[in-house]
């Protein structure tokens, strides 16, 4: 019994000491939740998540293109991120340069409200589109469109300063409520995005959502909207 024993020990250590160097042999496989970046001139730009190119006239020069997309390529996590790399964008993605902003990128991108994704150089710059960020005073534009891009549609297009002003106030004045939970019995909520144009290149763009009841956003933290809101989307 003894020997049986200590062989059944001595089986169950080979089977660890293998799994251990398939593992291995593999590069270490694993999923990756990677962030939106493009590497390029040695420097790593990240997606701007609340910000879109606001007109094409600030596109400068093609500087190059995309050489290789990692997200779905790539499971070894301890690969080293190259020059042309980029997350989530196909390889041969033009890559622009904006114009007065060494720190910004612009990519191609089809799917994109002004046909264009933008970037930032994380360790040049912070980051600083969020809404706390906004020069509301020169906010001189605003667009809402509905529904998930690709197949957002522009709803609405504010320009009177009057209205501008209203629209400001109604997202200035919403109220914080992390722990808001919308209500989804009846469905997913509608979504919306708030496009502020301030003459600067990169526009700030916010996802509103509402549930049936309630308008909901994200600044920072959920943040509940004014009913007020309404006057604002087109039935």
């Amino acid at each position: 019994m003894r020997r049986l024993n200590k062989f059944l020990v001595l089986v169950i250590l080979l089977l660890f000491l293998l799994v251990g160097c398939r593992s291995n042999l593999l590069g270490g496989q694993a999923i990756i939740d990677w962030i939106d970046f493009v590497k390029w001139d040695g420097i790593q730009y990240e997606g701007i998540r609340s910000g879109i190119l606001a007109d094409e006239q600030f596109i400068g020069e093609k500087i190059g293109e995309v050489k290789f997309k990692v997200a779905d390529n790539v499971t070894n996590s301890g690969y080293k991120i190259k020059n042309g790399d980029a997350a989530f964008h196909e390889k041969g993605t033009e890559i622009y340069s904006i114009e007065g902003n060494s720190d910004l990128l612009a990519l191609k991108d089809k799917n994109a409200i002004n046909g264009y994704s933008v970037y930032y150089a994380r360790d040049k710059t912070d980051y600083r589109w969020h809404f706390k960020s906004v020069p509301i005073e020169k906010v001189n534009a605003i667009e809402i469109y509905k529904g998930y891009a690709p197949n957002s549609k522009m709803i609405m297009e504010i320009q009177d300063r009057d209205k501008l002003n209203a629209f400001l106030k109604i997202l200035s004045s919403s109220k914080e409520n992390p722990n808001f939970i919308p209500e989804t019995t009846k469905g997913d909520p509608t979504y919306f995005d708030i496009i502020l144009y301030t003459g600067e290149p990169i526009a700030y763009q916010f996802d509103m959502q509402f549930d049936g009841k309630t308008y909901f956003w994200h600044p920072w933290d959920t943040s509940i909207l004014s009913n007020e809101i309404e006057a604002f989307i087109p039935n």
